[in-house]
């Protein structure tokens, strides 16, 4: 092992990070050859009429992503994070073509089993190898750097799958992208990418001399992660309801766009705004929190992302729901790579990867439960009701994180 290899910073490892970041883009754009037309293909194709049906698949996606997170987290620490990128990959094969030929809605709904599988493996592993590779300086810059790849790339593939739908029509053209994200991703994944938990030991040895513990059963990280760490616990309930809104702004927003009575093309523009401006926001907000804290961003952003979903409840045109997703990418924006970092901040480099791991679960089930709350509010009450009600969870979810969570960047650094 050469001795380049074993020195922290974004800096010292570009080629290795920089390559990461591109292979988050087509983990991301594989979930948004999904973005925008899916909802209408329930309507268009199989006549699902129900909204908690059409929401199914999002419901399975996020409930196999979810699972799939917690076990990334353990296997990326037993076996290597390589090998469950390439695995990753290797689940997401038979995506696209799915999509392309599925005969009826329950083909659909299998086809996003293996995308949550998929997702759950490589995303997680992407995450953990650039808090591998960056150290402990500039963790909010790396993770904003990661989910501005896979995000923007969501909105680049949701606005270009949105704009073959319109052309070519909704199958199977729009899919064609998949193939070539899965070719892409898979190549770069196992031919360029490196393994990098070694570099877990050099953080310990280098930030963690003193800090010599035992190292904590699953069952105490998880435990901790989920409901007795204040900061933790805090991370992970915040991270669960911004992927609440997130399910139903994926599931619901398109059904709330076709009833105000846009077109396709401005259905998938308006799927486009929301992670564009997520993607590249973050970018800004990740390297902010590394200076200002992890606190205040994640209860501000969940307190903007209150009012852009509001916003979309009070809107009847293009112009309103386009605000609406400006607000709510940047409120998500403040949110999504802060909670990351800060779990890097209070978790031992010896059990981060298994802390991310839980903390994606709880984060992912949120896409299950908000398709399942937004769908079956929205079939007993109307659109505009289960708008409203996750608008209000998502600020409910700001307040906790106020009352509750510590800073957990110390004066000196991070904890």
């Amino acid at each position: 092992m050469h001795t380049s290899a074993t020195r922290l910073g974004l800096r010292e490892n570009l080629d290795q990070f920089s390559l990461l970041v591109l292979v988050n883009a087509f983990v991301g754009a594989m979930v948004g050859i999904e973005r925008s037309i899916l909802p209408a293909i329930a309507e268009h194709e199989f006549h699902v009429a129900a909204r908690a049906a059409i929401l199914s698949f999002i419901v399975v996606f996020g409930i196999t992503k979810a699972l799939t997170n917690y076990f990334a987290g353990r296997l990326s620490d037993r076996y290597g994070r390589k090998h469950v990128l390439v695995a990753g990959w290797l689940v997401a094969v038979p995506v696209p073509f799915v999509l392309m030929w599925a005969p009826d809605w329950n083909w659909i709904v299998a086809g996003n089993i293996l995308l949550g599988v998929s997702q759950g493996l490589t995303w997680s592993t992407t995450v953990i190898m650039k808090i591998d590779l960056v150290g402990p300086k500039q963790r909010g810059l790396a993770m904003g750097l990661n989910e501005f790849s896979g995000y923007f790339a969501v909105a680049g593939s949701a606005l270009a799958t949105g704009w073959l739908a319109a052309r070519y029509g909704l199958r199977p053209e729009p899919f064609y992208l998949g193939v070539a994200y899965v070719a892409l991703g898979l190549m770069l994944s196992a031919m360029v990418v490196r393994e990098t938990r070694h570099y877990v030991a050099h953080e310990v040895r280098t930030h963690h001399a003193v800090d010599e513990g035992a190292l904590p059963s699953q069952g105490e990280i998880f435990r901790r992660a989920s409901l007795t760490d204040r900061n933790l616990s805090s991370i992970s309930q915040a991270g669960l309801v911004n992927n609440l809104n997130d399910g139903m702004a994926w599931g619901l927003f398109p059904l709330v766009f076709a009833a105000a009575g846009m077109t396709l093309a401005q259905i998938g523009t308006l799927a486009a705004i929301y992670p564009a401006v997520w993607g590249m926001t973050q970018i800004f907000t990740g390297a902010l929190s590394d200076r200002i804290g992890r606190k205040q961003l994640i209860a501000w952003g969940m307190w903007v992302q209150a009012v852009g979903i509001a916003v979309t409840a009070l809107s009847t045109g293009f112009l309103g729901f386009a605000l609406s997703g400006v607000l709510l990418g940047v409120g998500t924006a403040m949110v999504y790579p802060t909670l990351l970092a800060a779990i890097g901040d209070v978790a031992h480099p010896a059990w981060r990867a298994s802390a991310v791991g839980v903390y994606r679960l709880w984060r992912d089930l949120g896409y299950a439960v908000g398709a399942l709350l937004a769908g079956i509010t929205a079939d007993l009450f109307g659109l505009a009701a289960a708008v409203w009600l996750i608008a209000g969870l998502t600020f409910l979810s700001g307040m906790i994180v106020a009352v509750r969570m510590n800073e957990t960047i110390s004066r000196g650094g991070t904890k």
